[in-house]
């Protein structure tokens, strides 16, 4: 369905607010900046600034909701004879060699995870991301493999699945932090991916195999 006008000014007076956001949080910090210095640099009330993001944190992580079905997603979208895992592996590979900014690789990642970094309120609220979305792979893997809820093997898989991807965000953002260049680390990241897949045993590797047809 085409977006209405409505929508469309909504989504792009959302991103302006962001951006104008991220602008001050990456020059000053996050804890530094108020609601109201962020609604006074845009140009709107501060409501106007709460009805779009309730807290300060959803600012700074405006595409949150997309991480957290990230995983989800490369899954459900897995082909024919293809495990979770290797779904994931997979979708991870192409973003590293892509040399793409969704797996951290673009100039400036650095001063984002720095912020972040020296923010409490940030890394609880990354912390919270990642659990949501280790909590939605879980889902995700009960639901195409069709495992009872007290069936523990779904979130089991889910934990080593997520460890792959944590693995690999935790390495490119220590590199990119560092002053490392995006094509740099992108090829040492698809050697720690190798590394990672010789450590999953077969039992993850071949857990939740697309029948075919």
């Amino acid at each position: 369905m085409a977006e209405g006008l409505r929508e469309r000014k909504k989504r792009q007076t959302r991103q302006y607010l962001s951006d104008v956001a991220t602008g001050l949080f990456l020059e000053r910090g996050f804890d530094a900046v108020t609601i109201a210095e962020i609604a006074e640099a845009a140009d709107v009330s501060v409501n106007t600034v709460y009805n779009y993001f309730p807290a300060k944190e959803d600012l700074f992580f405006d595409r949150s909701k997309g991480l957290i079905d990230r995983l989800s997603r490369f899954v459900r979208a897995r082909g024919a004879g293809e495990s979770a895992a290797a779904a994931v592996l997979r979708e991870l590979r192409e973003e590293v060699e892509s040399v793409s900014p969704k797996v951290g690789l673009i100039e400036g990642y650095d001063r984002f995870m720095q912020v972040v970094r020296e923010s409490a309120a940030l890394q609880a609220r990354l912390w919270r991301v990642q659990r949501e979305q280790f909590e939605n792979l879980e889902a995700t893997l009960r639901e195409e493999t069709g495992a009872a809820d007290d069936d523990p093997l779904p979130g089991l898989m889910a934990g080593q699945i997520n460890w792959v991807h944590q693995a690999l965000m935790t390495t490119v953002t220590e590199e990119m932090i560092a002053g490392r260049k995006p094509a740099e680390v992108s090829r040492e990241a698809l050697v720690l991916l190798d590394d990672m897949e010789e450590l999953l045993s077969e039992k993850v590797l071949n857990y939740a195999v697309r029948a075919a047809g």
